[in-house]
């Protein structure tokens, strides 16, 4: 079960994914999970994470997203702290999530599967 605020999940971005995939097999008997053309999610990685394929949605370095309770009192917060949003909050198969820049410039994500707070 996912914790509130805490590494949950990591991204990567990718080109190839039957290369990646037939890569991380062979090397570390990962299996994938097909989320369409351009997705695969790990599993038995030790880690739950995914490689996006699609140029247009993937982030130029890993991904680390956490999970939270309350994704628009996370947002609330991070945007408190100055941190700048480059992806407002957004649907996605299993949830809801946005993007965000720390003060070192990284790029991180929060991620929820509860549905809006009213």
């Amino acid at each position: 079960m996912p914790e509130h605020h805490k590494i949950d999940y990591i991204e990567f971005p990718g080109s190839d994914l039957g290369a990646l995939k037939d890569f991380y097999s062979k090397a570390f008997g990962w299996n994938f999970i097909d989320y369409g053309p351009t997705y695969a999610a790990l599993a038995d990685a030790g880690l739950d994470g995914g490689f996006q394929a699609d140029p247009a949605e993937a982030s130029a370095k890993p991904l680390v997203i956490l999970y939270s309770e309350d994704l628009e009192a996370s947002l609330a917060a991070v945007k408190a702290q100055g941190a700048v949003i480059v992806k407002s909050i957004f649907d996605f198969p299993g949830g809801r999530r946005f993007h965000f820049t720390d003060p070192s410039g990284n790029e991180l994500a929060v991620w929820s599967d509860k549905q809006r707070s009213k």
